[in-house]
């Protein structure tokens, strides 16, 4: 490893490594970005909970519909004032104890089925977001990638640009040891050299700061001592746009999301219909309710619950059971269910708005990341070309520099450009894989 002279302080390093003598950094390639960001993104987790919580309603809308049992227990106590019922008349007795079991069914719901149907489509919506979740995070994983691998590039620029104004500055010293040109052009070539070392220092601010916003996706806690494999010269083939097209429209979890909405919808309009309908329900009991704690009672004075005299009652079972059925029917509710249904249609109008939104913006974005791939690799033969001809151009002048024939000032202008060339040729490439990468999301390919 190559160092310059000790004003500079620049070693010359590979693009996977930036600081002298310390540990190489772990390299991070695209898929490893990917998978990483999948497990610890906390977008993909709170998709995943709401795809919970939504296939609990599921369960709960179902479990509505089936018999639920209950145990009821109760004591009241009632003031006494020597009747059987206490100063109640309403009671039953001083004391009341209720131990039992009941059984409640809405029979009519083991016909009505809107809940348990809203119920799934909310959670295919919660399913398809999970996708959504994680094709927005490959997305803004695949960004975040390339800027670093872009930073990480454009500081072996920086490396290079600095070696070159260090070069000149060396060739005009020799220059003027020799009378061959003005001290004027050895000041110029010290604030071009300058000019490079703050650029530097920009690149390495620059690269920390790219990877601290990919460290974020792809790591539980907060690091940056790490690389991206540079993998921008490896072939990236555009598919054709029918092609594209259709692989977008059959996997886009955005649509897939929206029809499920437009399903939910229609079940709520149901949903609110069901407040026209009556209600039958039939609930069961079996257990105690009696003014003793017992399943048969001896001291049946005490009961007051017989339609005998107490002195003929010499016992009476308390344990046994009963049943009722109850009819309800809506007669007037001040306008309040048809309100609730006009309510559902509206979402239902909505949320076909929502889809049809849905299908247009796939289109747009589709074309938009189609057209950008198409326009960065188009320009990409020109950026190589134009990053050849400025080192040419910095070679040749240089070398007329040296005979006489150019002024400090072309030379600068000549390194400016070949610093300018590098770093938009890199920047073509990072264009061009984060079109890609926008494209492969939509698709489902990445």
């Amino acid at each position: 490893m190559a160092c310059l002279r000790p004003l500079v302080l620049l070693c010359v390093v590979s693009s996977a490594v930036f600081n002298v003598g310390a540990q190489t950094p772990l390299i991070i390639t695209l898929p490893e970005a990917l998978k990483r960001a999948q497990q610890y993104g906390t977008q993909i987790e709170s998709a995943n909970l709401n795809a919970q919580l939504a296939k609990e309603d599921r369960v709960q809308a179902k479990a509505a519909t089936l018999p639920a049992l209950n145990a009821f227990n109760q004591f009241i106590y009632t003031e006494g004032n020597g009747t059987p019922s206490g100063v109640f008349v309403a009671n039953d007795g001083v004391h009341v104890y209720n131990e039992q079991a009941v059984v409640h069914q809405e029979l009519l719901a083991l016909f009505r089925h809107g809940e348990i149907r809203r119920a799934l489509a909310a959670e295919a919506v919660a399913k398809a977001k999970i996708e959504v979740a994680r094709r927005g995070l490959t997305a803004t994983v695949a960004q975040d990638y390339y800027a670093t691998l872009a930073a990480q590039r454009k500081l072996v620029n920086a490396q290079t640009s600095l070696s070159d104004a260090q070069q000149f500055l060396d060739i005009t010293q020799k220059l003027e040891k020799g009378g061959e040109v003005a001290h004027a052009d050895v000041i110029k070539a010290q604030i071009t050299l300058q000019q490079r070392q703050r650029d530097l220092q920009d690149g390495e601010l620059n690269v920390e700061k790219a990877r601290i916003g990919l460290g974020v996706l792809i790591f539980p806690d907060f690091r940056s001592d790490f690389s991206v494999a540079d993998d921008l010269q490896e072939p990236a083939l555009l598919p054709p746009m029918p092609e594209a097209l259709a692989k977008a429209t059959a996997s886009n979890p955005d649509v897939e999301a929206a029809k499920a909405g437009v399903q939910a919808a229609q079940y709520d309009i149901s949903v609110a219909r069901y407040g026209y309908l009556p209600s039958l329900s039939f609930d069961f009991f079996y257990g105690i309710d009696a003014n003793r704690f017992e399943a048969n009672s001896a001291m049946a004075q005490d009961s007051g619950r017989s339609t005998l005299p107490n002195y003929e009652v010499s016992n009476r079972q308390n344990l046994g059971y009963s049943g009722q059925v109850t009819l309800n029917i809506p007669v007037w509710n001040w306008g309040a269910t048809r309100s609730k249904v006009k309510q559902a249609e509206f979402r239902q109008e909505q949320a076909k708005l929502d889809l049809t939104l849905a299908q247009r913006t796939l289109q747009a974005n589709l074309a938009s990341a189609y057209s950008e791939a198409q326009a960065a690799q188009a320009q990409l033969d020109s950026l190589r070309s134009s990053e050849e001809l400025s080192a040419e151009s910095l070679r040749l002048t240089l070398l007329r520099y040296q005979a006489g024939e150019a002024v400090a000032l072309e030379v600068v202008d000549a390194q400016t450009t070949v610093a300018q060339a590098r770093n938009a040729y890199d920047d073509g490439l990072a264009r061009f894989r984060v079109a890609i990468a926008i494209l492969q999301t939509l698709t489902g390919a990445l």
